[in-house]
């Protein structure tokens, strides 16, 4: 169900030494590191730390779900946009993540970045 999420820190080089140190003693590791988000994992990332301008208090929350199929993840963005989510970006590849993955972003009720999202292209 669950591809993976992130969360979104106020010190990123705090936090990403927090997160190297405690996940580094469960065999995870950092696996890709862009300059404002890392993704750790132990084969693909899973769980990301991100940041950005402005960060506050109530930060809002990344969760991708995981669809079989670029189809799945089309008609799961036009019935997330129906039911009045936010988009934030239309579904397409995303070659900068990794060849294949394709996913769809929507902005939830309650202000939080949701995705779906299948590592088998179009």
């Amino acid at each position: 169900m669950i591809d993976h999420f992130g969360i979104n820190v106020s010190d990123m080089q705090r936090a990403s030494a927090f997160y190297d140190r405690v996940l580094g003693v469960l065999g995870h590791r950092r696996l890709q590191d862009f300059e404002v988000a890392i993704g750790y994992g132990t084969d693909a990332p899973a769980f990301w730390i991100s940041t950005f301008e402005g960060v506050g208090p109530n930060r809002e929350v990344h969760v991708a779900f995981s669809a079989p199929d670029s189809a799945a993840v089309r008609a799961w963005f036009d019935e997330a946009v129906a039911a009045g989510a936010e988009v934030l970006h239309e579904p397409r590849l995303w070659p900068e993540y990794h060849p294949g993955y394709y996913g769809a972003f929507v902005r939830d009720p309650d202000g939080n970045n949701v995705e779906a999202c299948c590592h088998t292209g179009q």
